[in-house]
């Protein structure tokens, strides 16, 4: 199970949000209580163990959500990441992406080939390694946003 999309933040949130939602309607749990729930919820046997695993885990720098830009195949773009995952040692991810605005993919006046979302796999840099004819990467997000 990828729990690249965990924080403690994040988990820690959830379980205020069971507490809440359980005591709306009559049922009062302890916090440590409601942190023992969600760790349940995603497999491990407590806290303590959830802890452990997302505590040590790199943070992933780009999220579900977040809107980034850069160039996919020379053209500029901005979109949303519907889809990321870590691939291996946490050195690249996969990340489907949805462009507020359609690119035209193909370089031919006569012809046109819109795409509104891909999916790539990007190095840390926020690179993928196929290149375009020309010798850059088919996407290259913006050094603000890149993956670090």
């Amino acid at each position: 199970m990828s729990l690249s999309h965990l924080t403690l933040d994040g988990v820690k949130a959830q379980a205020k949000g069971l507490r809440r939602a359980l005591g709306a309607n009559g049922y009062e749990i302890a916090h440590g209580r409601a942190l023992e729930l969600v760790a349940q919820q995603y497999g491990f046997r407590d806290w303590n163990t959830l802890h452990a695993r997302v505590g040590n885990a790199p943070p992933v720098p780009i999220h579900v959500g977040q809107q980034i830009t850069g160039r996919y195949l020379g053209k500029p773009f901005k979109g949303d990441v519907i889809a990321v995952r870590s691939l291996g040692d946490d050195s690249k991810f996969a990340l489907t992406l949805h462009f507020d605005r359609p690119i035209d993919v193909v370089e031919f006046d006569n012809f046109s080939n819109f795409r509104s979302r891909v999916s790539v796999v990007v190095d840390r840099e926020g690179r993928t390694a196929e290149k375009t004819s020309n010798g850059e990467p088919h996407m290259a997000l913006d050094t603000a946003v890149a993956i670090s």
